[in-house]
């Protein structure tokens, strides 16, 4: 059982590694999306580079790799009887984990914000609901988007607790929240110098 739930995992970490941005820059002539702009390969950088319908498109499809590990999973955990918790919770965590250090990419990858949405969609939606007007007001009156991902993630496992959801859905959003603040540490450095860019550039 234990191998076949890494199995799982492994399958989640793939799909979670699929490049949307980078994929989509290819395939439309914009050249290497990890040399331009902020280099990230997520939505925000890929509207800057390629413009807000890309950006759209890239959110839109690092979320849905979220989602579909997760379904995944809890298909591919239904016929192992009482072994949803933490073992779904883990898979779940390889989609992320794709996504940040993917290996078709040399393991440079994004920060995960919008697959962690996807995952959350999934497991945990009403949360999602809630944490989405905080990313806005954050987003406006920081006027910076990390700030506002960053706001997101420590908000999730807050309000996890607060509405008293299983303890391997709070340990997941501990870990990504986690994940989500280290992979901002070069946006935290450009804030303290005064050199992030608006959300509105």
């Amino acid at each position: 059982m234990i191998l076949y739930i890494f199995f799982l995992f492994g399958v989640a970490y793939l799909i979670g590694a699929i490049p949307t941005g980078v994929i989509l820059s290819k395939l439309f002539g914009r050249g290497d999306l990890q040399r331009q702009g902020s280099k990230n390969i997520g939505a925000t950088n890929v509207s800057r580079v390629m413009g807000k319908k890309w950006g759209i498109l890239t959110l839109l499809g690092d979320v849905l790799k979220g989602m579909i590990a997760v379904w995944i999973g809890q298909w591919g955990l239904s016929s192992l009887p009482g072994s949803s918790g933490y073992p779904l919770a883990l898979i779940a965590f390889g989609a992320f984990l794709g996504h940040c250090f993917p290996v078709y990419l040399a393991f440079k990858g994004g920060k995960g914000v919008a697959t962690a949405m996807g995952i959350f969609l999934i497991i945990s939606p009403l949360v999602v609901l809630l944490v989405i007007p905080i990313f806005l007001v954050a987003t406006h009156l920081g006027k910076f988007v990390s700030l506002g991902s960053m706001a997101s993630a420590v908000s999730f496992p807050v309000l996890l607790v607060w509405l008293d959801y299983p303890s391997e859905t709070v340990v997941l959003s501990l870990f990504i929240a986690l994940g989500i603040i280290l992979k901002h540490h070069e946006n935290i450095k450009r804030i303290i110098r005064g050199e992030e860019k608006s959300w509105r550039i």
